[in-house]
This record gives C-alpha cells, sequence and structure tokens, in this order.
C-alpha cells in the first residue's frame, strides 16, 4: 500500500480553494428570503424565541413571565424534573454531600431517590466502572486526538464494538448503555488526554490511576488527573457542583436536540451520544468557557490597572469594535440565547468562585472578573443600543475555575460533556419512550429549474 505524503495530502491546492469557490458560489442563501417565506432560521424567530418542535418533562428554563399579557423578563430560573436548581444545590450544601450523582438519578428517573434507591444507583454505576479488557492500550493509546473531544467520540463508538447487545434497543439495555457511558466518561476523557500528552512528549511520564468506588466523580476526576491524587475538599465541591450546573439545560440546546433528531431514527445509544458530543464540540456551543479564558488572558496583558473602570471599559469597547482579542467584535460569556437578566446558573456558581480564588491566591484575577460582569452589560448597551438585557452566563466563569483547578484547557469541553452525558442519556430515554415519527424538518428549496446540458455542448465560464 503507498504511503501518503503527510506534506502534500493536507495541503491546501489552489485545486481546492477554486473547488471551495465554487461551493461558496452555489450555496450561498440570500438572508432576505428568510423573511420573505417565514423560515426560523435556526429554529428561533425574529426576536429569539425558540420553535417549540417537541415536548419534555426533563428540565424547564424560565426567563420571562407574562404580565398583562405581554411576555417580560425576569431572573433566569431552570427547573430539573420540576425542581428549582437552585433549592437543588442549596439541599446539598445544607447536607454536606455531594450531588452530581443524585442529580443523575434525578433526571433519568424523574424523582430523588431514597438511600436505599440512591445507594443501588451507585452501586450500579461502580459496576460498570470498569473499561474492556485492553481498550486503554488499543484504543486510547493508539492514535491519541489532539482534540479530547474527538477521542471522547471515538471511544464511545469503540465501546459499541465491545458490546454483544450494542444493537439491543431495548429500554433496560439502552439504561444499561446509559449508566456505563456515565460512569466511563471521566475515564475515557482524561486517560485520553495523558495518553495524548505522552505520545506528545515521550520524556513525560505516563500514568493511569484507576478510579475509587468510595469517591464522587468529582473527586475521581481530580484524583486521575492529578499525579500526586492530593485535592482539597473545596476544589471537589466547586467541581460537583460544576457538573450539577452544566448537566442538562432543557431540549432545544444543539447538542440535546441533536440527541433527540438522532434517537428518533432508531439508532443504537453509542451512536447518539457520538452525535452529541460532535455537536457539543463546536466552539458555538461547547467551547465558549475557554474562550472566556483566552480573552481574559489577552485582557490580563493589555490592561496595565486591572482596578481602574475607565481602563477596563475601554478595552471591552475595544472588543465590541473588533480592535481587540480575536476582532470578533463579542464579550465572551456575557449574554444568552433565553436568558436576558440573569443566567441562574451563574449566580449559583459565582457565589463560590471567590472562595476558590483565595484558597488559591487568584483574588485578584477574580476581582477583574467581577469587575467586568459589572461593566460589560452597561457597555454593551451603550455599543450595541440592544433592547435585551445582558447578564454573564455560566461560561463566564466556569473556565476560570477550572483554570484554578489546573484542569487543562483540553478538558474544559470535555468536563461539559461528562455531566451533560446526564441529560443526553434522560432525552434519548424519553424520545425511546415516546418513539413517534422520526424527526426531519422541512427545507424550502428555492433553486431555480435549470436544463441538462450534454458534457460536449457545455461552456467554461470566465
Amino acid at each position: 500500500m503507498q504511503k501518503k505524503d503527510a506534506n502534500s495530502f493536507f495541503e491546501i491546492t489552489p485545486e481546492l480553494v477554486s473547488l471551495a469557490g465554487l461551493c461558496t458560489e452555489s450555496s450561498t442563501i440570500d438572508t432576505e428570503l428568510y423573511g420573505k417565506y417565514d423560515v426560523k432560521r435556526g429554529l428561533r424567530d425574529i426576536n429569539g424565541k425558540g420553535v417549540l418542535t417537541g415536548l419534555t418533562e426533563i428540565s424547564e428554563i424560565q426567563a420571562s413571565k407574562e404580565i398583562d399579557g405581554k411576555s417580560v423578563p425576569c431572573d433566569g430560573k431552570l427547573f430539573y424534573r420540576g425542581i428549582n436548581v437552585e433549592d437543588l444545590v442549596k439541599g446539598f450544601i445544607t447536607e454536606n454531600r455531594f450531588g452530581f450523582e443524585e442529580t443523575a438519578y434525578l433526571l433519568l428517573f424523574g424523582k430523588l431517590p431514597t438511600q436505599t434507591q440512591f445507594d443501588e444507583f451507585k452501586a450500579t454505576m461502580n459496576k460498570y466502572r470498569t473499561l474492556p479488557t485492553n481498550f486503554v492500550r488499543d484504543v486510547i493509546m493508539k492514535g491519541p486526538s489532539a482534540d479530547m473531544m474527538n477521542t471522547l467520540a471515538r471511544s464511545v463508538l469503540t465501546l459499541y464494538a465491545y458490546d454483544e447487545k450494542g444493537n439491543d434497543t431495548s429500554l433496560p439495555n439502552v439504561l444499561r448503555q446509559c449508566i456505563e457511558m456515565i460512569a466511563l466518561f471521566p475515564q475515557l476523557a482524561v486517560y485520553g488526554y495523558q495518553a495524548y500528552q505522552y505520545n506528545s512528549d515521550l520524556s513525560q511520564s505516563f500514568f493511569i490511576h484507576e478510579p475509587h468506588n468510595e469517591l464522587s466523580i468529582a473527586e475521581n476526576i481530580l484524583y486521575m488527573l492529578r499525579i500526586d491524587h492530593k485535592y482539597t475538599p473545596l476544589e471537589a465541591r466547586i467541581l460537583d457542583l460544576a457538573l450539577i450546573l452544566h448537566a442538562e439545560h432543557g431540549g432545544g440546546n444543539n447538542s440535546t436536540f441533536t440527541t433527540h433528531v438522532v434517537t428518533s431514527s432508531g439508532t443504537d445509544a453509542y451512536s447518539v451520544i457520538a452525535a452529541a458530543l460532535g455537536s457539543l464540540k463546536g466552539p458555538r456551543h461547547g467551547g465558549a468557557n475557554i474562550k472566556v479564558v483566552q480573552m481574559f488572558e489577552d485582557m490580563k496583558k493589555n490592561v496595565k490597572d486591572w482596578e481602574d473602570e475607565d481602563e477596563v471599559a475601554a478595552y471591552l469597547r475595544a472588543l465590541l469594535n473588533k480592535q481587540a482579542f480575536d476582532q470578533k467584535g463579542l464579550i465572551y460569556g456575557m449574554g444568552h440565547a433565553v436568558y436576558s437578566l440573569s443566567d441562574p446558573r451563574a449566580n449559583i456558581f459565582k457565589r463560590f468562585v471567590k472562595d476558590l480564588s483565595v484558597e488559591d491566591g487568584m483574588e485578584k484575577e477574580y476581582n477583574l472578573y467581577a469587575l467586568v460582569e459589572r461593566l460589560a452589560p452597561k457597555v454593551i448597551g451603550e455599543e450595541r443600543k440592544t433592547y435585551k438585557g445582558v447578564s454573564a452566563n455560566i461560561d463566564f466563569y466556569s473556565g476560570f475555575v477550572y483554570h484554578m483547578l489546573g484542569i487543562p484547557t483540553e478538558l474544559f469541553t470535555p468536563i461539559f460533556a461528562m455531566s451533560r452525558i446526564v441529560g443526553w442519556c434522560a432525552h434519548l430515554i424519553e424520545e425511546q419512550i415516546n418513539a413517534g415519527k422520526i424527526i426531519r424538518p422541512a427545507y424550502m428549496s428555492i433553486a431555480e429549474r435549470k436544463e441538462y446540458i450534454p458534457m460536449g455542448e457545455r461552456q467554461n465560464e470566465i
């Protein structure tokens, strides 16, 4: 077999550039046509409200309320199976225990467990927290990817090959596959990162720490990731909180909608979750917190006095005017497609961020984040003349927290996936139980009719 020359095989040739130009020429659609034909682009109306495409009992987002027949923005709320997430978190904190596993039970089964039910659920998760024989050597160690989301997707699809009942879509079997993936995701991501780091620099030590059944998922992530196994109680608690807050966010986000769409085709659970991972990998979805961290690194280099409100505000204006950072005109971590006045997840999260910054000696950085959170809505309002309120979203602080925890940037989005797989599995099961028609939205063709021209009669266009 002829070997590929890496230098030439991956080269973007003039021919490819030319063909790409043909794609652009033939596939660009006039944006005014969306309004002309009343097409909800991105399944959102002109005011940003989502088009209803399904029903769910798993979670609910509240960002507005009716007053005198009009929809008025209100402080955001998030409900898991009808329970306010703020109350859920408050219960875990009051009782001084980790809550992500219990949140998983709630989302999967629709109610909070008794102690006996919870112990049985944890025992079931521990049972499936074992990778197939030689999986690390044959799958994770071979051909590691620089992107951990691709590593996760490949690992998930390979688990199908090890599953004797991979195509069995009966509910008990799908539930078994879901619990197994929830239990294994931390290992797949952490081991994948460690394998890539080792292959990139063979002088580094390669270590694999197996998870401990008596530890929570949050504790195990830190235990497996750190060479010395050590972490503080506050570090583990705030990571557990991050997992709880990212576990679910309605059926309308891109990756969860992907889960419903793919499940409706009748395919296997591994294919569904791999598709959801592909969606979450996109920088418009799961990678936003990385952009926040990168933006602040640029800000810290270019703002001399982090306490000077005028200087910080000037940098924010430069961001909006495409004169700073990546010239995209965005203040990352500010604003949300649904929430306007406040993102409840960010409000809950930031109460603990300061404590961690004090413990890690990064209080100065925290104060800069807090200042930007306070100044950005005013600056955006002045520069954009926006009609919608703007507030910090969960991504604003999550990347900062992961940075303080010493979690590498490559694992930011995989940690999102370690959490959100719970929501994906709940929606997968809900879609399967209520199986009706395959989800296939309509598209309107606006192409003009053309006659077929024989090859010999076609003219090259100049």
